[in-house]
Parts: C-alpha cells; sequence; structure tokens
C-alpha cells in the first residue's frame, strides 16, 4: 500500500452524515519495556467529528494527556492507529505528511508558565509557527498577523516585546492560545487549558475558545478532569478510566443516562452551589470490584442513541434494558430531597476511630502544651479533664491531656517503686 503524503480536503464520512475529522482505533500506549512496562492506554476507540468540541473526561493518571499527546504524534502508539481525515499520522509518515499534521493539529498546554520559553519574547513565541512554515508574505504581513492575533486574545500589541514572566497566569494562557491559533489549524487538543487558572479567568478564556471555534469552524479535542465545566461547552463526552475508554455519548445524554457506575461516581462528585444541598449530599463511590472480567471480557459498544459503554454481555444487556426505558437516571442524591433507602444503603459509612479527628472540632480545640504539663504534674485530675473534651469533641486538648496523665502516671508509679526499694534497703 502506497504512503500518503498529504493530507485530503476532507474526511470520511460518518453513518450520521457527519465528517470524521479525527479517529482513534484500539490504540495502545505503552511506557517502558519487558517487565516494566506500563500499558497507560488500553484499546481506544473513539471518532471526532469536524466542528465539534469533544471533552475526555476523567481523574488524574487515567490516560487523558497521554492520548492528546498521541494525538500531536509525541507519544507513539504501540497498537492501533491515530486517522486524521482517513490517513494514518501514527507511527512513521513521510515529511510533508508530518508537516501538514503539524500544521493542522495544535496544542494548549495545561501549564501556561511551563509551556512557554521564558528566554522568548511574546513576539517571537507567537510568530515561531509562521517562521517554520513561512505563513507570512513579508515582515509587515508577519506583524500583522501576529498584532490581529494578540489583539483577539484579548492583550495589547505593546506586551508583544515582553517576556512571558512578566504575565499573570490567565494572561500566559492566552499567549499559547493566541500561540497555537496563529497557525490557523482545524484540530486544537485544549490540555485541561482552564485547570491552573482562577475560577473568574476560567470563563474569560472558555469564551475565548467558543468565539475562535465560531469564527474559524475549529474542532477541539478538550481534555478535563471536571464534569460541571465540560457539560456546557462539549457536543460529545468521552470518559476514561485508568486507560480504558468506558463511556462515550452525546453531552446531554451522558448527564442523563451514565450507565457506566464510573460515570456514575464523576457526576455525583460535581459540587452544588447550595451548600446545605451539597452538605446532604450522597457520593456515589466507584468500585472496580463490581465487575467479573474473568472469563467473559468486555469491549465498548454501542447501545443505540450514539451512545457507547464499556463492558461485558451481560453488563452491556443490562445496559441496554436500562436505556430503552428512556427514564432519566438520578445521578445526583441529596438527603431529604430525592434520596430513598437503597441510596442510603450504597452510602459506605467513613470508619471514625479514636486515633483519627472528630468531624467537627470546637474552636479553642489547640491542643495546648499547657494543658499536657497540668495533667502530667496532676493526673488524677488529668484523666477526668481528658475524657470531658472527648465527651464534647475537645479532640487535640483531648489527645494532649491523655498523654499527659499516662506520662505522668507512669512517672509516678516509677516513684512509688523506687520509694518502696529505698524503704525495703533501710530496713535491711
Amino acid at each position: 500500500m502506497a504512503k500518503t503524503h498529504h493530507l485530503p480536503e476532507h474526511g470520511p464520512t460518518a453513518e450520521n452524515g457527519k465528517e470524521i475529522l479525527l479517529s482513534l482505533k484500539n490504540v495502545d500506549i505503552t511506557f517502558g519495556k519487558g517487565e516494566n512496562a506500563v500499558r497507560a492506554v488500553k484499546n481506544a476507540s473513539f471518532d471526532i467529528y469536524k466542528g465539534e468540541t469533544f471533552s475526555l473526561v476523567g481523574e488524574s493518571g487515567s490516560g487523558k494527556t497521554t492520548i492528546g499527546r498521541a494525538v500531536i504524534r509525541v507519544n507513539p502508539c504501540a497498537a492501533g492507529e491515530i486517522l486524521y481525515k482517513g490517513v494514518k499520522i501514527s507511527g512513521k509518515i513521510p515529511n510533508s505528511l508530518d508537516r501538514e499534521v503539524i500544521r493542522n493539529i495544535q496544542m494548549v498546554f495545561q501549564d501556561p508558565a511551563a509551556s512557554l520559553n521564558e528566554r522568548a519574547t511574546v513576539d517571537y513565541i507567537i510568530s515561531e509557527g509562521l517562521y517554520n512554515f513561512h505563513l507570512f508574505e513579508n515582515e509587515a504581513d508577519r506583524v500583522k498577523k501576529v498584532e490581529n492575533m494578540i489583539n483577539e486574545v484579548g492583550l495589547l500589541p505593546e506586551h508583544l516585546t515582553r517576556y512571558p514572566h512578566e504575565f499573570s497566569g490567565g494572561q500566559r494562557q492566552r499567549i499559547g492560545l493566541a500561540r497555537a491559533m496563529v497557525m490557523e489549524p482545524e484540530l486544537v487538543v485544549a490540555d485541561e487549558p482552564i485547570s491552573a487558572l482562577d475560577v473568574s479567568i476560567r470563563a474569560q478564556v472558555l469564551n475565548l475558545l467558543k468565539k475562535f471555534q465560531k469564527e474559524k469552524n475549529l474542532t477541539y479535542l478538550f481534555i478535563a478532569h471536571d464534569l460541571s465545566i465540560v457539560r456546557f461547552i462539549s457536543d460529545r463526552i468521552g470518559v476514561i478510566y485508568k486507560g480504558d475508554i468506558v463511556e462515550v455519548a452525546d453531552a446531554e445524554e451522558l448527564f442523563d443516562f451514565p450507565l457506566h457506575p464510573y460515570t456514575r461516581s464523576l457526576i455525583s462528585a460535581i459540587p452544588i452551589p447550595d451548600p446545605m444541598l451539597e452538605k446532604n449530599k450522597v457520593l456515589f463511590t466507584y468500585d472496580p470490584s463490581v465487575h467479573d472480567y474473568s472469563e467473559d471480557k468486555p469491549e465498548l459498544v454501542c447501545i443505540g442513541h450514539d451512545h457507547y459503554v464499556f463492558g461485558n454481555k451481560k453488563e452491556i444487556d443490562e445496559y441496554k434494558r436500562i436505556r430503552e426505558d428512556n427514564v432519566p437516571l438520578k445521578s445526583v442524591t441529596i438527603l431529604g430531597v430525592n434520596a430513598n433507602k437503597e441510596d442510603l444503603e450504597e452510602q459506605k459509612p467513613v470508619p471514625v476511630d479514636e486515633k483519627s479527628e472528630f468531624l467537627e472540632r470546637p474552636l479553642h480545640d489547640t491542643g495546648n502544651l499547657l494543658l499536657g504539663i497540668l495533667s502530667f504534674l496532676l493526673p488524677i485530675l488529668g484523666i477526668p479533664a481528658a475524657l470531658l473534651f472527648k465527651n464534647f469533641h475537645y479532640y487535640r486538648n483531648y489527645k494532649i491531656c491523655k498523654k499527659g496523665a499516662i506520662g505522668g502516671l507512669i512517672c509516678l508509679g516509677v516513684i512509688i517503686v523506687i520509694f518502696i526499694l529505698l524503704l525495703i534497703i533501710v530496713q535491711l
């Protein structure tokens, strides 16, 4: 089969009539060799349609960034393939195709400080891609493109002569965004671009991303760990757990029917703005041991409604039954509002022993050293004082009095034993 040296104008068309821009097929990504090999991503498969925002969500270490870096050809695939517009871009490819991939796929990194060259001016950072691909007619054209882009991300032309350390985190992320957008890419891999920013700045960066998408018909692979954010900016969401893609669906479909228990646990962890409701919320904890994959191996299967779930045959049949009932699932349970007996039974109580701190401590529970000294000198009074503190949840005071009283009793016992021995010696 002859190698493709250039990207086609359009990608293949899916069954739903949408153009497939990026496709992962049974991708494995492994780090290390032999016995030390770690399989970071296992058999990952999903499509991203042109013009949409596809979010990849999971906890830290689940493999989200690993997939994003594989898309921009930084992490090699141990198995499977990554297709861009139907052309394989993973593995060894011709230099001409590699340059087109770099030009068409850009990345916005998570850490706005570490991803910028501290020794380069903002002007050079944004212009570097233009220089490498010669995407300007003359110097005046380059300056115009850079100034237009710096204005579009909300900074000023006079910022171009400064260095990254002179900017705040939000401003640095805007510079990183400008560096990616000046290349006029088709696909942008946004690797948690707002997680290192203040809450007020996050909304501004998200609005910028949506603005660019609307104006330039961009496609996003948005990597995040917070479902509350991706719900409102995503067209489709993929959930990843320890390297496995466990669920893929449209954003509202996923929130209405979170079929995989890990997806349900992520949704239940979303904070509720009302503090009283948040206090009474029942967290759903995902337990991987509920799955029995010893004989019937799991796979990612479409259960209808363009909804894919990871499971074995028995689980998939159950997921299909639940989905066909077409009754939205209760993903958030709040005591006194929508909790029932089954929800309370699912909630596993956290054991509290004597060594763990009480959940609620009084303001003056400081564990003052003076209390320990007094308990040491007067252990007979220290013991009831410790019990009294414990009864009223003064945990630190209880602990210091207990230690002091025990130390005082031991010391008193030693003194009494020595005194008795001295009396015996004198009598002899």
